[in-house]
């Protein structure tokens, strides 16, 4: 995650509405704003090796270039965009697919693989990051925060900022959050907890056990970072200080700026932890970019960023451009803003200014109100369940389990799910993730009836094909320790993937009976 809070200081400028014109987005015609930015994205590109190959400068002398780039150049997923151009850029060639050397690489913690990818990093994609992250702060200003919570510390909870390096091919490369908040301003430093000292710490335990004892001596006003790693944090440091809230330790506490995961599992956990009102603030920013951010904090809803260096393309998250295990077919159906539908999940494209180009995050969205871009996360293309045809997304689950939850008054902030083979049939197979006494057979009743609720074709299956259920219930540590020990991947903006497919579930399986 990078720095969501970094235009906090210019709440002065703007009340009084002197906001510099790069700094605003406009949404005036979302539709133009896109054909601006890929018209840029082509132009500047159009003399690397990328753009001489899929001959951008036609595009662009095209009378509609819009089509002719969705005809001429194809859609990449990290793989093969890895394996035809970005490994070139690994290996120090410069004017790959943008222009000059790439010099920072973030390390994607991408769920669906064990492996890294490798995610280029330009000056101008991480200054558009920083743009956005003013964006939406001045967009917070509207509540009426007192002037003194501006001098309040910002707590960011993410990746080391001790980068590798490669001394052959002369690159850095680490988490995006780590990257960005190397590069912050120097003026920032005052504000920015837990500081560079403890930021540079690789090892995530001993970098918790240095946030909870610098605690004391912070006065924090926002805290970012993943909902996961962020109550863990918190819990520490109420239990270390012997405190009824993160409030008793800082009274100042306003905001709480999440990304990654659906916040509503940990919303519970953190009523708890608060001891006051504190606003929660949703972002999304990928390893590819920034992506979109909640504008309204009345409403739960976050608006795409249509001038910030990004061009989208939308592909229907169907049969048709997707095989059984979430790969995208060779020729998919993609869609671009104007032709999207309400209501629809949409796998996302993304051409940006650091060489990514038709490339498949891996993310899955739907747009609530198409006219004003506000979208809604649903989940991501390989962590669906269709082993029969129930098509269940990450957003099904998550609301599912939500609903579970709520009605038997437990907490329940990770599980996962996989589809099995039974008998001559099929079944599921849930991990809930409990630390208080629970009746699991009831709460897999009630998982089951909600689905059913939710998604029509998973009520269908349960009578045709999925005759099985099973629900184990495991402690929270249990997930983390296996992304730890197995995964390698622990803190940060480490996700537990909600369905398990593959050598992951294979894997999973081994690490609980060896528990046993």
């Amino acid at each position: 995650m990078a720095i969501p809070v970094l235009g906090a200081l210019i709440k002065a400028a703007a009340e009084i509405k002197n906001i510099p014109v790069e700094i605003r987005q406009n949404h005036t015609d979302p539709i133009k704003a896109q054909k601006r930015e890929l018209r840029k994205l082509l132009s500047k590109a159009q003399f690397t090796e990328f753009g001489k190959h899929y001959h951008f400068d036609e595009i662009l002398l095209s009378k509609n270039i819009i089509e002719e780039f969705r005809k001429r150049v194809p859609v990449f997923d990290y793989n093969k965009m890895h394996d035809e151009w970005w490994h070139l850029n690994l290996e120090g060639k410069r004017n790959v697919a943008w222009p000059g050397k790439i010099k920072y690489f973030a390390l994607s913690s991408g769920t669906s693989e064990a492996a890294s990818k490798y995610i280029p990093i330009t000056k101008g994609l991480n200054n558009r990051i920083t743009r956005a992250s003013i964006r939406q702060l001045v967009s917070a200003t509207r509540y009426d925060f007192p002037v003194d919570f501006y001098n309040k510390g910002v707590l960011m909870i993410g990746g080391s900022t001790d980068l590798q390096y490669n001394k052959e091919f002369g690159y850095y490369a680490g988490d995006l959050s780590g990257i960005s908040a190397s590069k912050i301003p120097s003026w920032f430093e005052f504000f920015y907890k837990p500081g560079q000292k403890i930021s540079k710490i690789k090892d995530w335990g001993e970098k918790m056990d240095m946030m909870v004892k610098e605690a004391k001596n912070w006065d924090i006003g926002v805290i970012v970072g993943v909902p996961a790693w962020v109550q863990i944090l918190l819990e520490r440091i109420i239990k270390e200080y012997n405190l009824n809230t993160i409030h008793d330790i800082w009274p100042n506490l306003k905001a709480y700026v999440h990304s990654g995961v659906a916040f509503a599992p940990y919303e519970k956990s953190f009523e708890r932890i608060f001891g006051k009102e504190v606003l929660y603030i949703e972002s999304y920013l990928a390893s590819e970019g920034y992506i979109a951010y909640q504008v309204d904090l009345k409403k739960r809803v976050m608006q795409l960023l249509v001038d910030n260096g990004i061009y989208f393309e939308f592909v229907p998250f169907n049969e048709q451009n997707f095989d059984e295990d979430g790969n995208i077919v060779e020729h998919p159906t993609t869609l671009t803003l104007s032709e999207v539908e309400e209501n629809t999940d949409y796998a996302l494209l993304l051409s940006t200014c650091a060489g990514t180009w038709r490339y498949l995050i891996g993310d899955t969205i739907k747009f609530l109100n198409k006219e004003n871009c506000e979208i809604a996360i649903t989940g991501r293309t390989k962590q669906f369940l269709s082993i029969t045809g129930e098509h269940l997304s990450q957003d099904n689950m998550t609301r599912a389990v939500d609903m579970m939850a709520e009605e038997l008054g437990v907490n329940i902030t990770e599980f996962t799910v996989a589809g099995i083979r039974y008998e001559t049939m099929y079944a599921h197979h849930w991990y809930l993730a409990v630390d208080e006494p629970i009746d699991k057979d009831l709460a897999l009743k009630k998982i089951d009836e909600n689905l059913c609720k939710l998604n029509d074709d998973y009520a269908v299956e349960r009578t045709e094909a999925i005759k099985e259920l099973f629900i184990d219930v495991l402690p929270t540590h249990v997930f983390y320790d296996f992304m730890e020990q197995k995964i390698g991947k622990w803190g940060g903006a480490t996700k537990f993937p909600r369905v398990l497919k593959g050598k992951r579930f294979e894997m999973w399986n081994e690490f609980l009976s060896d528990l046993k």
